[in-house]
């Protein structure tokens, strides 16, 4: 009886081993289940989202070297729920998505595609090909407001000393108050009539906006992503020396960029204006220590103030002929880099280009002159990189964001493309069911950069 009852207490504390041990390898099973499952929605959200932004926008790439996903896919009417239903054909079925942060190629003035064209520029050029120019962008601003201010001196003096000019000076001062434009251009130069509408540009209008934070790519440093962006501008727009495209909507691409206003001519004015004021001051700067042609300037005001017969105001007739001495030979400067042609920084005896005696056949019939070609000097497009290198970082980059979208629609065919509609990264917050109504819910994350 003894022995019967050990080997029936033996057979239970085996069976109820083997029960729990079962028991442990089915949990087991069930949890690698799951975890397989898991695994598995992971990979099929993956290969969705790998896919879905496998599709993007190849002119935009092909173009201007940037990845972004058209978030209209053609129709030009941007929605969310499109990208979420190319999830699903590709493989993200029987899975809830929602997205929980998006990022639009111009959210926060540009950031995405800015972050792309400064990418692309240091892995096609480098950095070494633009860090030489740095160590000249201290004066640039400065040499600017002082040409105005020159140029507020000169209104002044001739409002209360102007009758002391002769006559053959009321041609020039005219063309510099009202047709500056047609004072700089050369004589064979064609003025591009073409002009935009300026409500119809991305930096202007009503824009969609993705939603989240998306931290700002580190780079390699202020002054450097500046001029590689400028690098990027120039690369791939034109302006009045270098038109890149016929079909594009704007000729001078590069002036729009720096005025934002709505026609060629426009913006080629307002850019004449301040490259005008940047080369003014350089070069009235320049007859202060020429004693040559300060001399020279004196013996034709003495000349002007007999002929006038006011004699004591040869002292005031040369400060005012020394101030349009140096607007005149800015004009041959402007008459220079619109031709092609380069014009040095500081100028050199050997450099200055105009006569005082020929500074008052400026603007007339006798005006025959095209500016000289100073071959160590710098090129009009060399000019306009100083000038956006002035330009603030987000205003600059959502007006290339215009020319972009214009010329994709316009000289590539992309009639619906947006610039605002395109996705540049995205967060999706995923829900999947995996086992007897017990879901699984999981974050995604992808971007271009």
């Amino acid at each position: 009886m003894i022995l019967k009852r050990k080997k029936g207490e033996v057979t239970a504390f085996l069976s109820l081993i083997f029960v729990l041990l079962v028991s442990f390898i089915l949990a087991m099973m069930e949890s690698a289940s799951i975890q397989m499952t898991k695994n598995q929605k992971r990979l099929d959200v993956e290969r969705a989202v790998f896919s879905v932004f496998g599709e993007y926008h190849r002119g935009l790439w092909e173009e201007y070297g940037v990845f972004a996903l058209d978030g209209t896919y053609g129709n030009g009417q941007y929605d969310e729920s499109r990208v979420l239903n190319r999830f699903s054909y590709y493989g993200a079925m029987g899975i809830e998505q929602e997205i929980a942060e998006i990022q639009l190629l111009t959210d926060n003035d540009g950031q995405a595609f800015r972050e792309q064209a400064l990418a692309y520029m240091e892995e096609r050029t480098g950095i070494s090909l633009v860090r030489d120019l740095t160590g000249m962008a201290a004066g640039w601003k400065e040499q600017e407001i002082q040409g105005k201010e020159i140029s507020g001196d000169l209104d002044a003096a001739l409002a209360e000393n102007g009758a002391l000019l002769p006559e053959e000076a009321e041609t020039l001062l005219w063309a510099r108050k009202n047709q500056l434009l047609s004072l700089v251009l050369p004589k064979d130069f064609v003025l591009s009539g073409k002009s935009v509408s300026l409500d119809g540009q991305v930096s202007v209008r009503a824009r969609d906006t993705g939603r989240g934070s998306f931290p700002a790519h580190e780079g390699i440093g202020r002054m450097e992503e500046r001029l590689l962006f400028e690098q990027y501008i120039v690369e791939h727009f034109g302006c009045a020396t270098g038109i890149k495209g016929e079909d594009r909507s704007l000729d001078y691409e590069l002036e729009y960029l720096l005025c934002g206003k709505k026609s060629d001519s426009e913006n080629l004015n307002m850019v004449v204006s301040r490259l005008l004021f940047f080369r003014f001051a350089s070069n009235y700067l320049y007859l202060q220590t020429d004693s040559e042609k300060q001399s020279e300037a004196e013996i034709f005001a003495a000349a002007l103030s007999i002929v006038l017969l006011v004699p004591e105001a040869v002292e005031v007739v040369k400060q005012i002929l020394l101030v349009l001495w140096a607007f005149g030979e800015s004009v041959m400067d402007l008459r220079s880099l619109l031709g092609g042609g380069r014009t040095v920084l500081v100028k050199t005896k050997e450099t200055w280009q105009m006569q005082v005696s020929s500074l008052f056949r400026l603007g007339t019939q006798e005006d025959q002159r095209d500016g000289m070609d100073a071959e160590e000097g710098l090129s009009y497009t060399e000019y306009l990189q100083i000038l956006l290198f002035l330009e603030n970082d987000g205003q600059l980059t959502m007006r290339v964001l215009d020319r972009v979208e214009q010329n994709l629609q316009q000289e590539n065919g992309y009639s619906n493309f947006r610039a605002d509609a395109c996705v540049t990264k995205i967060k999706l917050k995923n829900v999947a069911e995996i086992w007897n109504g017990y879901t699984y819910t999981f974050p995604t994350y992808y971007g271009y950069l």
